[in-house]
């Protein structure tokens, strides 16, 4: 085990290595609620439409079955667009270091 973070290290540089695109571990923004797919783009859209939604619910099981619905109705490519633009979500925010920063993907 004493040898883990030199193994780690070499990892790190083998990686870099052989993709140099690729983002590194500390370039990571911690905690970053821009960066969470769910935060920046899913929930907006299920409240979107649970403020559509028709009857509301009047209890805790019905809500849950509102959103579970909500949730399977949502088209699979919204879900992929999310995903695929959180490379661009986080170079954005590497660039801003940190700051906040506008971005439309």
């Amino acid at each position: 085990m004493a040898h883990l973070p030199y193994t780690a290290a070499l990892a790190q540089d083998w990686i870099k290595k052989k993709y140099p695109g690729l983002i590194g571990k500390n370039e990571w923004p911690p905690s970053s609620p821009d960066l969470n797919t769910l935060d920046y783009h899913v929930w907006g859209e299920m409240l979107g439409r649970y403020q559509k939604y028709t009857p509301k619910p009047t209890n805790i099981a019905e809500l849950k079955t509102a959103l579970l619905s909500i949730w399977n109705d949502l088209p699979q490519e919204f879900i992929d667009k999310a995903i695929l633009s959180f490379r661009n979500r986080l170079q954005s925010r590497i660039a801003a270091t940190g700051g906040h920063f506008e971005h439309s993907a």
